[in-house]
């Protein structure tokens, strides 16, 4: 199935708006939005639930049901506007749903999408959103069933979703662009991992952020027991931060951010800067683009999170353009009281043999406790 055929037929169905957030299962639809060449107006937005946000807004303002993108592990950022507001119970928004199924039952996949892809389906049935599932095998006269169907249920101001398998769209043309950033993240983190000390506690967000801290960290030091690598839960990382900084204020602890997954949740930046935390630090690595699902740009390319992070209250904030700006972040974090916010404008673009971590996420887990325990003098 090629993405910009199936977005034509949506044009014909009088959707005229499409927003969400990129994933990588459906990286080739992704693509397909950027490069299509229809009147469809598209948002890349904070969140699934803002996406959700969009679609309601369009539909009152010209009556026409929107579409909305995400990965399945989005459900849970779309669930309060969907049951809230756009439900029929409540204003009965019509839209319609595209959302690439991670952690498909009988799949190999990584372990923070394995729960949620069993229970992807049930959501959307316990939400009363009809769903289809699609896939390579899908044949035309079964899509042109599927859209029917939508059509028909949108119709009723009722949402329709289209749960798709991995390789159901074709690469048909793909989007690329460039951030003009110099600084090589990967690189980068390494250097940070070299300047800070090993008694520091880190906490890394998900995507490729963690999955490199993860190899520099074992190539360097031979071990990574000082990393917590919030694998899911995108945007979560800072506060996950700040509940082990308030309670372990006898450790310096580092959140490794992204911008795409600081923006899903800003919020936290005002209640960090508000708690004040003397020990805590946050380093946002800003490529302006989820990279880890596509390198799509965020549609906040013009945000400066050191500058949002100064108007949050935060104690100080820098820019770190250079690699001798980067090298001296070890000794700032051992001098200044946070909370601090760097950002840190890195290139596009990752190894193609990068790995994942090789133990559980529990083992992981345990790993972590187990280094802030003895840091607590327990054993």
């Amino acid at each position: 199935m090629k993405a910009s055929e199936l977005l034509l037929q949506l044009e014909h169905m009088g959707i005229d708006t499409i927003a969400g957030v990129p994933d990588s299962t459906l990286k080739q639809f992704c693509d397909g939005v950027q490069t299509y060449k229809g009147k469809m107006s598209h948002y890349v937005t904070a969140n699934e639930g803002a996406a959700v946000g969009v679609a309601i807004g369009s539909y009152l303002a010209t009556g026409r049901p929107a579409c909305v993108y995400m990965q399945n592990s989005g459900i849970g950022n779309a669930v309060n506007p969907l049951a809230s507001l756009a439900n029929g119970e409540v204003y009965g928004i019509p839209m319609l749903f595209i959302v690439g199924w991670r952690g498909e039952p009988g799949v190999k996949d990584e372990p923070q999408h394995v729960f949620q892809g069993k229970i992807t389906c049930q959501l959307f049935e316990t939400l009363a959103v009809s769903c289809r599932v699609i896939d390579k095998e899908t044949t035309a006269e079964e899509m042109k069933a599927v859209l029917r169907e939508a059509g028909e249920t949108l119709a009723r101001g009722e949402q329709f979703a289209l749960i798709v398998k991995k390789g159901t769209f074709e690469k048909e043309s793909s989007f690329q662009w460039t951030n003009g950033n110099s600084m090589v993240r990967e690189e980068v983190l390494g250097q940070i991992l070299r300047v800070l000390s090993r008694d520091v506690v880190i906490v890394s967000t998900t995507g490729k952020i963690s999955r490199e801290l993860y190899e520099r960290s074992d190539a360097i030091y031979g071990g990574h027991e000082n990393i917590f690598m919030t694998v899911g839960g995108m945007g979560h990382a800072s506060m996950i931060a700040l509940g082990i900084a308030e309670k372990r204020p006898d450790k310096k602890v580092v959140c490794i951010d992204g911008d795409g997954a600081a923006l899903m949740h800003m919020g936290a930046l005002p209640f960090i800067a508000a708690r004040a935390p003397k020990n805590f630090y946050h380093i946002v690595i800003n490529n302006m683009a989820h990279e880890s699902v596509g390198a799509m740009p965020t549609g906040c390319q013009q945000a400066s999170f050191a500058g949002i992070a100064a108007a949050a209250g935060y104690r100080a904030t820098d820019k770190l353009e250079t690699e001798e700006a980067v090298g001296r972040i070890g000794g700032r974090i051992e001098a200044e009281e946070g909370p601090v916010l760097f950002e840190i404008p890195v290139s596009l673009g990752a190894r193609s043999d990068l790995g994942r971590p090789k133990e559980s996420a529990r083992q992981n887990k345990e790993n972590f406790m187990a280094f802030l325990n003895k840091g607590a003098g327990k054993e």
